[in-house]
């Protein structure tokens, strides 16, 4: 794993959250996105070499949405970013990490990213997400 790329964070309210998180960091977000195949629109914020995403359901149906109606809004996920994510998804998987969902390899996520979630019951209740930029 190279580094913690970002922290998404649940929210009901993209517009009111991006207001809030604006003035919290002291610098608008950079980007804004719709993710259709996760049912959410995202916004980005950079901190340092890191960033903030701000995850909105599009529908009542999206793991969103679903998150918020259990938990509330919050930290919703950790994302690291790596070198080779098929290699680090089959070295995980090896080590009995189960993925979240019925997903069998990395797919294309918002920021120009692959991805990949690890489930929560195998990694102590945090939701793990692993990510390399699409070259």
């Amino acid at each position: 794993m190279l580094r913690i790329e970002h922290i998404g964070i649940a929210v009901k309210d993209l517009s009111a959250s991006s207001e809030l998180f604006t003035r919290l960091l002291g610098n608008p977000p950079y980007k804004t996105e719709s993710v259709e195949s996760e049912r959410v629109t995202t916004v980005f914020f950079r901190v340092g070499e890191s960033k903030i995403e701000l995850l909105e359901a599009q529908n009542p149906e999206s793991a969103i949405a679903k998150f918020i109606e259990r938990r509330g809004e919050g930290i919703h996920h950790i994302a690291f970013e790596v070198e080779d994510i098929e290699k680090e998804v089959s070295r995980l998987l090896a080590l009995g990490f189960e993925p979240a969902g019925n997903v069998a390899r990395p797919f294309r996520g918002a920021d120009n990213k692959l991805v990949f979630f690890f489930h929560p019951k195998t990694t102590n209740g945090v939701l793990i997400e692993l990510c390399q930029e699409i070259r």
